[in-house]
């Protein structure tokens, strides 16, 4: 059973060192007087260097499940989940760990040159774009069994992939759609991975000046931004291929309306 958690916004940020772009995203409105409840609903990056501290924080919230979306060669460069008492960790990986493997390692890797041939010239945020419709056109699967698990028994629960934006972004997006928050709130929230103190560290071999210059810097810019662009992009192909967002999600997520609405009723309040 979902536990029933006090409806109070946090009143101070989290005392989180090691999980960085954590929030709850409790409060967004959901068109209908109702709002999203808080203490229900978690989203980070991923948890694998988590202090003592933050593991004590985090399982403090009452969480149900921790539903991780790196693939594994994310899980082998930053290293598993720390592990929570009481808590089921799901891994439903939304790309596949070949797939740009050898763009990541340059991006890690490569020089200044190289850089600018494989990002500049707006490439950077055009393979950004296309992630995003690759996982929303491809991922329908685990998107339904996310929003499925959530309508029956697996909250409280936390979200991450690797910096939080990006997969588990749209994850959060994909949820709060079926339970009618507007794409306005869902953007606001999306865009809040810009906080400077929570952005994802970027994993660069060379760490000199010269390796993370202000050019090499703006070249990867776009890959570790959430722009609304690419939020865009993703609704897009919702229009696109299913032709509405309620199409989206009865046939792409197979999510019926009893389900839909049972999982309105554990999320928000009233």
């Amino acid at each position: 059973m979902t536990q029933q958690l006090p409806d109070v916004p946090p009143t101070t940020e989290p005392p989180l060192t090691g999980v960085r772009n954590f929030r709850d995203v409790g409060g967004l409105p959901a068109g209908d007087g109702r709002r999203v409840r808080h203490g229900l609903l978690y989203r980070s990056g991923h948890l694998a260097h988590a202090t003592d501290d933050d593991a004590a924080f985090l399982a403090g919230l009452g969480l149900h499940t921790v539903f991780d979306f790196r693939n594994a060669a994310d899980q082998a460069l930053e290293g598993p989940d720390v592990e929570l008492p009481g808590v089921r960790n799901v891994n439903i990986p939304l790309t596949d760990p070949a797939d740009g493997a050898e763009f990541w390692q340059m991006v890690r890797d490569g020089d200044l040159d190289q850089l600018r041939d494989l990002l500049g010239d707006g490439k950077a945020a055009a393979r950004m774009r296309y992630a995003y419709r690759s996982i929303m056109t491809e991922r329908t699967a685990e998107h339904s069994r996310v929003v499925h698990a959530l309508a029956e028994d697996s909250m409280p629960a936390l979200m991450h992939c690797a910096a939080g934006k990006d997969r588990a972004g749209l994850s959060i997006a994909v949820v709060l759609l079926a339970v009618g928050v507007e794409r306005d709130a869902i953007e606001e929230d999306y865009l809040k991975s810009n906080d400077p103190r929570g952005r994802y560290k970027v994993h660069r071999s060379d760490s000199s000046p010269a390796g993370m210059s202000p050019e090499v810097l703006e070249l990867l810019d776009p890959l570790f931004t959430a722009r609304s662009e690419y939020l865009e992009t993703a609704y897009a192909t919702i229009e696109e291929t299913w032709g509405s967002t309620e199409r989206y999600l009865t046939e792409g997520l197979k999510l019926a309306a009893p389900t839909r609405e049972r999982l309105r009723a554990r999320l928000l309040d009233g």
